[in-house]
C-alpha cells in the first residue's frame, strides 16, 4: 500500500495498534513502536536449546527457527490473538514480512520447495472460518518466492485444545491427527511446517511423522512465536 493510500485511509479510519490501541503513524503497520520494542527475540542459544528438548530425539524435524518468546503479557499474543480471533488478515502479512526480514537467509540455506502452515480441522476452520497460519506462510512466502500448498495435507482428527495439557498428553492427543491427499506434490521435496506458535512442538511433529511416510525430503518447522513451556 502506498504512502499516500495509507495517509488518506488513516485520515478517515485511523488504525490502532493491536496492543495498546494507540493511533498508528503511517510508517507502523498493525503494532506501534513501543510495544513492537517491548517484544523478546529468541536468540540462537535458545533455540538451539529448544532444537534438543523438542525435536532432536524423535529426528523429525532437521532444523527450527521461531521469531519471538510467546508470553501471556507480551504484544506478540495480542498480534496473534488479533490475526487469530479478531479477523485481522493483514496482521499474517506483517508477521510474515518479519520472518522474511529475519530469517530469509536461513531459510534459503535450508533450500525449501514449498511452505505448508499447519491445517486446522475442517469443523475448527469453520467455526473461526480461515487458517491463520496461511496468512502467515502467505505473507513470507511472497518475500522469498516460495509457494504455500495449503491442499497437500489436512487435519482428519478434532483434537481437544492442548493449552492445559503437559508434553506426553500433547503428544498423545495429536496421534495420528493428519492424513496426506497428494503424495506427488511433496516425494523428495524439503518442506517448511508453519504453526503460530510453537509450545511442545508436538504438532509439527506428528504432521512432519505423517509426512514423512511418503519418501520426502528434509522437513524443517518455523513459527513466530516460541512458548517458553514448562512441562507438569
Amino acid at each position: 500500500m502506498s504512502l499516500f493510500t495509507t495517509s488518506f485511509i488513516d485520515f478517515f479510519l485511523p488504525r490502532e495498534c493491536i496492543s495498546c490501541s494507540r493511533k498508528l503513524t503511517y510508517e507502523e503497520e498493525s503494532i506501534c513502536e513501543k510495544c513492537y520494542s517491548q517484544i523478546k527475540y529468541a536468540g540462537l542459544s535458545f533455540l538451539d536449546s529448544e532444537f534438543e528438548k523438542k525435536f532432536q530425539k524423535d529426528s523429525l524435524i532437521k532444523d527450527f527457527l521461531s521469531l519471538f518468546i510467546f508470553e501471556e503479557e507480551s504484544p506478540v499474543r495480542s498480534l496473534l490473538h488479533g490475526l487469530k480471533y479478531q479477523n485481522r488478515f493483514r496482521i499474517g502479512n506483517f508477521l510474515g514480512k518479519i520472518l522474511a526480514a529475519n530469517f530469509e537467509d536461513k531459510i534459503n540455506n535450508w533450500n525449501p520447495d514449498l511452505i505448508i502452515p499447519i491445517p486446522l480441522h475442517k469443523l475448527k476452520k469453520a467455526e473461526r472460518g480461515y487458517n491463520q497460519s496461511y496468512y502467515i506462510a502467505k505473507g513470507l512466502g511472497k518475500r522469498i518466492g516460495i509457494p504455500v500448498k495449503t491442499n497437500v495435507i489436512i487435519r482428519n482428527k478434532f483434537t481437544s485444545t492442548q493449552t492445559k495439557l503437559n508434553a506426553e498428553n500433547r503428544k498423545e492427543n495429536i496421534r495420528n491427527a493428519f492424513s496426506v491427499i497428494k503424495e506427488k506434490d511433496i516425494i523428495g521435496k524439503n518442506i517448511i511446517l508453519l504453526d503460530d506458535v510453537i509450545t511442545t512442538g508436538a504438532t509439527v511433529s506428528e504432521c512432519s511423522k505423517t509426512l514423512k511416510k511418503f519418501r520426502t525430503g528434509n522437513i524443517y518447522a518455523l513459527s513466530v512465536g516460541i512458548a517458553d513451556y514448562v512441562n507438569t
